[in-house]
């Protein structure tokens, strides 16, 4: 996930929160830091039987830095592989840090830095358009065929991007994305707006992201409302000194864990766990994967050579105490390769290569 945000919107203090301070400076203006799903099922698990190892899930953020003074034709090289973007809009003043804009106002941000994203989309659509202009004319029937199908869509497309329309809001077939998965295009990506409020405005943060919603009903977006610095203040602390500041300003859960939730929403991700070998581990895919590509992610010869998958829900396994008697007591089902993973089975997977 990359997080965006216009100078002084409090971007570097939510990479600070979400990393808990971990990031790693990178040769451009990108700091990397990874952080751990904090799932409270992996925890039940991990009592439940005990493994020597246990591996969460991982987030990889990107804290990128815009150059100034436009940062229009570096975005892609840099953005371009992302999952999901966090845009950090300020909604906090502070005479002590100067908005660029000379005034704070998270609405035109938002629209500011979403247009950045398009624009970026927009200038790779004219390139490649253009490529196909100079090429149409050559190569087999088929070939140029391709290239008048592709040339009507990245058309239509563009046309939609000029007038500001997120590719995420335009109607996009199966067929059609599959065409554009070669293309790193950036509006396209799902966003969370990361409404950066200060801690005297806390007490309104659940007023402030229920207007926020209503107010923009739009595929693809999602927003959380949090002090950035005071998040970043408090995951500097050890938790059980952490937990009383958080209950006295009435924020008892860290929103990074909220805002990790959100994402995997958007995302449409769901968590699987294994255990093998003492190590219990949880993988997350998109909902409904097929069990024998879900079993690609742990490994390609056990996709290659999947046989079937022993599935168990946590509350089955829970009543069951572990999964020899989840089996013995008929918990255990047996699934084919295209089963659709269900957020949270544990899986064991059967193979033969």
């Amino acid at each position: 996930m990359a997080i965006i945000g216009l100078p002084g919107s409090g971007r570097s203090a939510l990479f600070e929160a979400v990393t808990a301070g971990r990031g790693e400076a990178m040769p451009s203006p990108v700091r990397i830091g990874v952080a751990h799903v904090q799932d409270t099922r992996l925890k039940a698990l991990a009592a439940l039987l005990n493994p020597r190892k246990t591996v969460p899930a991982e987030v990889r953020y990107a804290d990128v830095s815009p150059p100034p003074p436009d940062w229009r034709g570096d975005i892609l090289s840099r953005l371009g592989n992302v999952d999901a973007f966090l845009l950090v809009v300020r909604a906090f003043a502070d005479d002590r840090v100067p908005h660029p804009e000379g005034s704070v106002d998270p609405h035109r941000d938002m629209a500011a830095m979403e247009w950045e994203l398009v624009f970026a989309d927009l200038a790779l659509l004219e390139r490649r358009l253009e490529r196909i202009r100079e090429q149409g004319h050559k190569g087999k029937p088929q070939e140029r065929e391709a290239m008048a199908q592709e040339q009507l869509l990245l058309s239509r497309l563009k046309a939609g991007l000029e007038q500001k329309v997120p590719l995420r809001e335009q109607a996009i077939n199966a067929e059609e994305a599959r065409l554009l998965e070669g293309f790193p295009l950036l509006s396209t990506r799902p966003l969370l707006v990361v409404v950066n409020i200060g801690e005297e405005d806390l007490t309104q943060a659940a007023t402030v992201e229920a207007t926020w919603r209503q107010r923009y009903r739009r595929p693809g977006h999602q927003f959380i409302v949090l002090s950035a610095r005071l998040e970043m203040e408090l995951c500097q602390l050890p938790a059980e000194e952490a937990a009383p500041f958080r209950e006295a300003m009435g924020v008892p859960e860290p929103a990074v864990v909220r805002l990790v939730s959100l994402v995997y929403s958007l995302l449409g991700l769901a968590t699987f766990f294994t255990t093998a070998s003492s190590e219990l581990r949880a993988w997350p895919v998109p909902k409904d994967t097929p069990a024998q590509r879900a079993a690609g992610k742990i490994h390609s010869d056990m996709e290659r050579g999947f046989i079937r998958a022993e599935v168990v829900s946590l509350e089955n396994l829970a009543k069951a105490g572990s999964l020899s008697e989840a089996r013995r007591h008929g918990q255990m089902r047996l699934e084919g390769k295209t089963y659709p993973v269900q957020d949270g089975d544990i899986i064991t997977f059967l193979f033969n290569i």
